[in-house]
């Protein structure tokens, strides 16, 4: 039995791992600099004192680590103070994300707590790939990537937030800048 792998396997492995590269390097739903979802977002009306557009549901800024909640263009609450992600496990930027799941009682796959149970996740929101969602948590210390909500906001959002609808997480310095440039 020889141990040498054919070629045959080994190409569409490396296929696969470059599809996986070029996905996690664009993201689901995420507008990258010149291109239409970017262009889209620069051409949408902003909803006033937030740096997200009209067509978002659901709004969070990096910069100034806060969220809010939109009906038809207009702030229905917020913003609130939220956690983000930290050095090396930064939330993803994205101006087109889906809703795509909810699930009140979730329990993450990839921590634990430290007697080894997995971490809760309560009232999750998930609207990024990698398990990226709003959820109940500590607001004073950086997630995981995820947006960390209080418990009462986390319960609201997921309340609030419904399958398909459109979340964007920017920097509001970046808008700002991308805007005065044209």
């Amino acid at each position: 039995m020889s141990t040498t792998r054919s070629p045959r396997r080994t190409r569409p492995a490396i296929v696969v791992a470059l599809v996986a590269v070029a996905v996690a390097l664009i993201g689901v739903g995420t507008a990258i600099a010149g291109t239409p979802a970017a262009q889209t977002f620069r051409d949408q009306p902003l909803v006033a004192g937030t740096p997200c557009t009209v067509t978002a549901r659901a709004c969070v800024d990096l910069d100034t680590q806060r969220s809010w909640l939109f009906t038809d263009g207009k702030i229905t609450h917020g913003p609130v103070p939220v956690a983000i992600g930290g050095p090396g496990k930064e939330t993803p930027v994205g101006h087109s994300l889906r809703v795509y799941r909810k699930e009140q009682l979730h329990k993450s796959g990839e921590y634990t707590m430290t007697n080894g149970e997995p971490a809760p996740m309560p009232w999750a929101v998930f609207f990024q790939d990698g398990g990226i969602a709003f959820h109940e948590g500590r607001t004073d210390t950086p997630s995981a990537g995820c947006v960390r909500l209080t418990p009462e906001n986390a319960k609201l959002w997921f309340d609030t937030l419904q399958i398909g609808d459109q979340v964007q997480v920017v920097s509001a310095k970046q808008v700002q800048a991308d805007r005065a440039a044209g």
